[in-house]
């Protein structure tokens, strides 16, 4: 993982976790966090619908953000915080204009535009984590994705806000002005596509991708068409996380199960012999508290 130059201004690292959801990623990224904390201020922040951050560092998540002993803070992205995002961009300005000829009320309002532009919650996450990362205030972000489907929705909302705009005249031109800011639509929603690249650029220029998986068949077929995707927009996964590798000896079952995922693991270090990849073994046990994760931390940066 590299640092990021901007402006002449040495900034912190910011590594997004992504991958399907079940296979650990919430759980290499608390130990990816706890890691850079030893050495610096460090956020980690889960954009998950059902984020499990608190509960894997056992710390009360209803502290906004929550601190954990040295230097690590922790942070969950809920509905309300997205909403607030929503209202601060220009939710309420977008609602005025619509309620102008159409008789809706503000919650039927907002599932409206998400279901018109799926991924702009995340869009409103994404520019949340790049305001955190252009305040300087944490030396590292390590950020928990939501499931990887919700993420590459988000990369399409770029396309489906330029394709909205092209046909955005004939629907808006005779609509009425926002009360507040008398802003035509049009511009309202320009401001809105030039958010948008603001953040892909962000992703692509500042942000380190880590993908995590486990070896079994699903997890591993998928991976192609994600990297592809994720290529496609320019975004750069640094690290691959192979996770739940059975290492036991023993018993009939282990050994099978670990013969099985030996097919995997080969097939990923064939293919993906560019990335730095990194086995995380099957501990016995919940990991959970800080003791555990240490331990899975001690497995991703070995001294």
């Amino acid at each position: 993982m590299s640092d990021v130059v901007h402006d002449s201004t040495q900034r912190g690292r910011v590594t997004m976790f992504t991958g399907k959801g079940g296979v650990g990623k919430t759980t290499c990224a608390a130990a990816t966090a706890l890691h850079y904390a030893a050495s610096g201020q460090t956020l980690t922040i889960s954009t998950d619908a059902t984020p499990s951050l608190s509960h894997i560092f056992e710390v009360d998540g209803s502290i906004e953000p929550a601190v954990v002993p040295g230097k690590l803070y922790i942070s969950e992205l809920g509905e309300a915080e997205v909403r607030k995002m929503w209202d601060d961009k220009f939710g309420r300005e977008m609602y005025e204009v619509f309620t102008s000829i159409v008789d809706i009320d503000y919650e039927r309002f907002v599932e409206f535009m998400t279901s018109v532009l799926p991924g702009l919650a995340d869009e409103f996450m994404v520019d949340y984590i790049r305001e955190l990362h252009l305040r300087d205030g944490y030396q590292t972000i390590i950020w928990d994705t939501a499931p990887l489907g919700q993420t590459l929705a988000l990369l399409q909302t770029p396309a489906l806000l330029e394709r909205h705009l092209r046909m955005a005249p004939r629907v808006y031109s005779k609509l009425k002005l926002g009360r507040r800011s008398r802003e035509p639509v049009l511009d309202i929603l320009r401001r809105w596509e030039r958010l948008s690249a603001e953040n892909m650029r962000f992703l692509r220029d500042e942000v380190s991708f880590t993908m995590v998986t486990i070896p079994e068949a699903l997890a591993v077929e998928q991976l192609d068409g994600i990297f592809y995707q994720l290529d496609r927009h320019g975004f750069r996964v640094g690290q691959l996380i192979i996770n739940n590798v059975l290492r036991a000896q023993g018993s009939d079952f282990l050994l099978t199960k670990a013969g099985q995922q030996r097919h995997y693991l080969d097939m990923l270090y064939e293919k993906y012999a560019d990335l730095e990849i990194v086995e995380v073994p099957m501990f016995p046990h919940e990991v959970k508290g800080l003791d555990r994760l240490q331990e899975v931390s001690r497995v991703l940066f070995p001294r």
